[in-house]
């Protein structure tokens, strides 16, 4: 197959188009095979820097190192085919200046090979992601409560309630005018993701903000139900895996340690 009659996959180009249209869908993915899960139903894959939490049990997404998102989109990059992958800029590499921003975007962009990064900050990450699109990198603005700034938010609280809506709207004005392609509203209440929505011309990724919002993300392991003990309101569980895992992790040690398992179909004669 010849590369002009290659298929392509999806850009930020083509995410910025569906405004309005059929909602984006969005989830998290850290590995190969998840992420050739994901390719197959969504849009998106985003290579959150909620790994640090999920994947290796950190308290926060505060000490996820550029090396940790670098190997761990190279890793959802091989199992991509189709949907667009997205990677976060972790904590303390971006904040400092655009040209700080510039340098590790680029980087996680030509390392992995990914279509765009995604930061957290509105008003006073504008200029950023300004500098960023001008020189070729595609931004995912993440507005609403950010993770990254739990501490000085004082924990992961809803955003935007009252006369707080007005500083977290002009959040979203300020980055779709800065030049990202999309936008992500977390935790957020759903009349304010729903005007936000109606404000601003690219599409908005809900998380925690409502149906009206022009696409949802979720982290992968919270909709699969990977964790029994974290359930936030905004995570519907579409499946169950935890507690399938911990009943075939139960069979496997009851099997071995009465010596069922191998069983001869498993072994092999001499």
């Amino acid at each position: 197959m010849s590369a002009s009659t290659a298929k392509r996959g999806i850009l930020p180009p083509d995410i910025e188009a569906r405004k309005g249209g059929t909602p984006l869908v969005v989830l998290t993915a850290y590995t190969t095979p998840v992420a050739k899960l994901v390719d197959a139903h969504c849009d998106i894959a985003l290579v959150g820097d909620s790994l640090g939490m999920v994947v290796y049990g950190l308290p926060s997404t505060l000490a996820v190192t550029m090396e940790m998102m670098i190997a761990h989109g190279q890793a959802v990059m091989r199992g991509l085919t189709a949907a667009m992958c997205v990677i976060d800029l972790p904590f303390g590499s971006f904040e400092e200046s655009p040209a700080q921003a510039f340098r590790n975007a680029s980087r996680l962009l030509a390392e992995t090979g990914a279509a765009a990064v995604k930061l957290e900050g509105g008003v006073h990450m504008a200029e950023t992601i300004a500098f960023l699109t001008a020189r070729g990198v595609p931004v995912m603005a993440h507005i609403g409560l950010t993770p990254q700034a739990v501490n000085a938010l004082g924990g992961y609280k809803v955003q935007g309630r009252g006369e707080d809506a007005a500083r977290v709207l002009a959040d979203a004005k300020a980055v779709a005018d800065a030049g990202a392609f999309a936008v992500v509203l977390e935790k957020v209440p759903q009349g304010l993701a729903r005007e936000i929505t109606e404000a601003v011309a690219i599409p908005t990724i809900g998380i925690g903000a409502g149906k009206d919002c022009d696409g949802q993300v979720l982290v992968v392991d919270d909709m699969l139900g990977m964790f029994t003990d974290f359930r936030p309101k905004f995570v519907k569980r579409f499946g169950n895996l935890a507690e399938a895992a911990d009943r075939a992790i139960e069979g496997y040690a009851a099997e071995v340690r009465a010596r069922t398992f191998p069983a001869p179909e498993h072994s092999f004669d001499t």
